[in-house]
């Protein structure tokens, strides 16, 4: 065991950790759905007026990549 500091640093790299694989998860969702929205439109079942979701799925991803938690 170690000194309460150690533990609690320790604790602190596993929380960190854990935070950068869900985000790395949710940036894998985020692609998926930035992928459809693009093949949709180019199909042509998507209108250019319903945009919205699509800048919706640019600002999660770019928030995702922000270094800061």
């Amino acid at each position: 065991m170690g000194t309460p500091g150690e533990i609690l640093l320790q604790h602190e790299l596993e929380v960190m950790a854990g935070i950068l694989e869900s985000k790395a998860q949710y940036r894998k969702i985020v692609k998926v759905g930035i992928a459809k929205w693009v093949n949709d439109f180019q199909d042509g079942l998507i209108e250019i007026k319903t945009v919205e979701d699509l800048r919706k799925l640019v600002e999660l991803d770019i928030e995702l990549q922000r270094e800061g938690f």
